[in-house]
């Protein structure tokens, strides 16, 4: 496996073996900051634009400096070209763009602060990606604890931004693992269902996509978008409406749509399984060529 590359803000490629982030460094203390990953696949970056887009709303959110797009889509250039170079055209990579709120305490003799930290790293996609994107996955669904009017009532939330607070995103794989389940779609308290911890959920209904709202405390999902907008350019129906599992239970297919994974269909819901219908491929087909419909 080709060694992880690091690569800084200004586009130089580091040393991943070398310190680099200050052990103050809020992204570690507090998980205060956010992330944004993407897929290079046969050599190029897949959905900057979408990815950027989402990384700056996020930084609002959470109330850090605006992101300078040039320096990003530069920086993600060099990593792409490293890792190619490293990997081979042919190897998938993982990108993670990471941008934090910077260190908690003032460096010495300065007094603030040296702002937010910002840095970009690239390693080889999970083989539970394949996995999933060639068997599928079972899934079961777990009560995220909130309602759906907490995003609006309580933006402090910051649900529907890309932080880096994790941690429950990870028990609950590790809850659903530990009882047998490949992933997880959360539902609301009141049974709406929400979106997987690193994925958005998608219905097909005959000739239809459905997704649930963003409104309702979810991160928009970059691999959604760009599905849903080539779809309709193509004669699907696109729908953004709430759903519940029952309405998952009863659809044609029920998918897990991530950058990196790309689509994953759900073989199986709190133990009930899901049958594919004949559009299975042709969704896959649509999200392969969605994720390579912004080539630079």
């Amino acid at each position: 496996m080709p060694q992880s590359i690091l690569v800084s803000l200004d586009g130089t490629v580091l040393d991943p073996d070398a310190p680099f982030l200050c052990a103050d460094d809020l992204a570690v203390v507090r998980g205060d900051g956010i992330f944004e990953t993407l897929l290079i696949r046969d050599g190029w970056a897949r959905c900057v634009s979408l990815h950027l887009q989402r990384l700056a709303r996020s930084a609002a959110m959470l109330e850090l400096p605006e992101p300078d797009a040039d320096e990003w889509r530069f920086a993600i250039e060099v990593a792409t070209e490293a890792w190619v170079e490293r990997a081979g055209e042919s190897a998938e990579g993982l990108l993670r763009l990471v941008y934090s709120r910077g260190r908690e305490s003032a460096p010495a003799g300065t007094e603030a602060a040296g702002g937010p930290t910002a840095f970009l790293t690239v390693g080889a996609v999970a083989d539970r990606a394949a996995a999933a994107r060639s068997k599928g996955v079972s899934v079961v669904t777990l009560d995220r604890g909130y309602s759906i009017d907490v995003a609006g009532d309580a933006p402090w939330q910051l649900l529907g931004a890309k932080t880096l607070s994790y941690a429950s995103n990870m028990a609950a794989l590790r809850h659903a693992a530990d009882n047998g389940y490949d992933d997880v779609i959360y539902t609301s308290s009141e049974g709406a269902v929400l979106e997987g911890p690193r994925s958005t959920v998608v219905a097909v209904m005959g000739k239809t996509l459905v997704t649930p709202p963003v409104e309702i405390g979810i991160l928009p999902g970059t691999t959604q978008v760009a599905t849903f907008a080539l779809a309709a350019e193509e004669g699907w129906d696109t729908e953004t409406r709430m759903l519940r599992p029952a309405d998952l239970l009863e659809a044609d297919s029920v998918w897990l749509v991530s950058s990196v994974t790309l689509a994953a269909r759900v073989t199986a819901l709190n133990g009930h399984p899901l049958t594919a219908s004949e559009s299975a491929g042709e969704f896959v087909e649509l999200v392969d060529r969605a994720v390579s419909a912004d080539r630079p």
